[in-house]
């Protein structure tokens, strides 16, 4: 493990771990991952119940680890993998908020404010057809909606409070030279100097806005009932 990501989910994780491959710090692992492979969720809900946190069988294969719920457990990480460099992804706390709401939380909402009927059996579908990625929610819960944010995602100020006391923390514990603090809009150059390798010349990332995010659900949701995982 070469790069170990302190920054919550949709502070530009997804154009991050792009870049990462690109520069040779990959295969990068990310939510995307888990989402991609589910028997992870059974993985992470190991982790996040207390039944095992064997980190290197984890992430066997990875070079790089980003986004939730890696990211929640980044004192862990950074403590097993002392050589490995932490980046610390930021971006405006409200807007961030924004985007979380309306992505990463926007299934836990849903399912508080009650789901529609055709909702109900979608779900009773994919727990037929994927038992493993029927586990997400509670893998979600177990790792980061209950241990960071105290289940209380809907509670606007409080989540804004949590993420900016994570960016303290995290720049309180790291040392300096061992951290970067990183915008979406940074681009390669603080990230090329801070991992010592040239700069490409192509443009830095630019992936998973927050329509696209959304479009992809409905179609992971079919894949996952037609075919099983």
């Amino acid at each position: 493990m070469k790069v170990i990501g302190a920054g919550f989910g949709r502070t530009g994780t997804r154009s991050l771990k792009a870049a990462l491959e690109q520069l040779g710090f990959g295969p990068c692992y990310h939510m995307s991952s888990v989402i991609a492979e589910p028997y992870r969720v059974r993985q992470w809900l190991d982790v996040g119940e207390g039944r095992s946190r064997d980190w290197d069988a984890l992430f066997a294969g990875f070079g790089s680890a980003l986004d939730w719920p890696a990211s929640a457990y980044w004192r862990e990480l950074a403590a097993h993998y002392p050589d490995a460099k932490v980046i610390l992804t930021v971006r405006d706390p409200g807007r961030w908020y924004d985007s979380v709401s309306e992505t990463i939380f926007r299934s836990a909402l849903e399912q508080r404010r009650g789901l529609p009927p055709h909702r109900r059996v979608i779900r009773w579908l994919v727990a037929r057809r994927a038992p493993d990625f029927a586990l997400y929610p509670r893998m979600a819960r177990a790792t980061f909606i209950d241990p960071v944010f105290g289940g209380r995602i809907d509670d606007r100020e409080h989540v804004i409070e949590v993420f900016e006391r994570h960016v303290a923390e995290v720049r309180a514990a790291i040392p300096a030279e061992r951290l970067l603090v990183f915008e979406p809009g940074d681009g390669w150059e603080p990230l090329c100097a801070f991992l010592g390798v040239p700069v490409p010349e192509v443009p830095y990332p630019q992936v998973n806005e927050r329509a696209a995010f959304r479009r992809k659900r409905p179609r992971r949701l079919s894949r996952l009932i037609l075919r099983g995982r």
